[in-house]
């Protein structure tokens, strides 16, 4: 018994190894690329958990009257609730981008189970948008020794943030968001925020929507130009050699074809 345990124990601890790269340090220190450090004279502006109703719509009017794009990691559930929003992120030139289907932390799925995850959400944002997404954020941006094969699987390159402004949070205002990103701002960049509530607070959204205008203005006064993270890196996995840490993938990812097995 003690031997199956001891399995149990070494097994969970494999699976869960991946998440400690939501912690700066260590993924600076593993895996610099998954951060989305980019060109030092660009920023990536980025958002999660959308698309929805409210917050999106009002988030793309302020990007585009600062004529910026950004990246979308969209949910595949709300997206497959409202396709029209995802057509119209597309539409004004957006990237949009996997974030999994219902903001299901990763660590509780198995390798078939984040497999159906991602390919779900994968398809569903081809079918509505007629693009093939390229890159993966995790919910709560923590990844499993499941996920990150599966991304490279499907030639999902991994992303996290550099900064974010803790805005999905009920005492999140405007202020305190711009605050926090400015706080953690570098040339190279990427923000993270959020176009919804619908793993946050109520009406979260709007403080990063209030946020919004001073952090781009915070940028161009620094020099900075902003834009998604198809402008701001290449698509390639930077991630050590799996002889090194076997449940990171070897880089580069490769491109895959358009097939993309069934789902459960």
């Amino acid at each position: 018994m003690r031997a199956v345990a001891g399995c149990l124990a070494v097994a969970a601890a494999v699976h869960a190894a991946p998440a400690a790269l939501f912690v700066p340090a260590v993924r600076t220190a593993l895996a610099p690329g998954l951060s989305g450090r980019g060109d030092p004279g660009h920023v990536a502006l980025t958002f999660d958990d959308g698309p929805h109703p409210r917050a999106t719509p009002a988030v793309l009017d302020v990007l585009d009257r600062y004529r910026v794009r950004a990246t979308f990691f969209v949910l595949g559930r709300e997206l497959a609730r409202f396709p029209a929003l995802g057509q119209e992120i597309t539409g004004r030139g957006h990237e949009v981008a996997v974030h999994g289907w219902d903001h299901r932390c990763l660590l509780r799925r198995g390798p078939a189970g984040v497999y159906d995850d991602l390919v779900r959400t994968v398809e569903v944002i081809r079918r509505t948008t007629g693009a093939r997404p390229r890159r993966v954020r995790a919910p709560y941006g923590v990844f499993s020794a499941a996920s990150l094969p599966a991304a490279r699987r499907l030639g999902l390159a991994p992303v996290l943030w550099t900064c974010w402004g803790f805005d999905w949070t009920r005492t999140a205002t405007p202020a305190s968001v711009t605050a926090r990103v400015q706080r953690g701002l570098a040339g190279g960049g990427t923000i993270l925020l959020h176009d919804s509530d619908v793993a946050g607070a109520p009406g979260c959204w709007r403080s990063a929507l209030g946020a919004l205008p001073a952090l781009l203005e915070h940028c161009r006064e620094r020099g900075l130009s902003v834009g998604p993270l198809n402008e701001h890196r290449d698509d390639r996995c930077t991630f050590p050699a799996p002889s090194a840490h076997p449940w990171l993938p070897s880089a580069p990812c490769p491109q895959t074809s358009d097939v993309i097995g069934p789902w459960s």
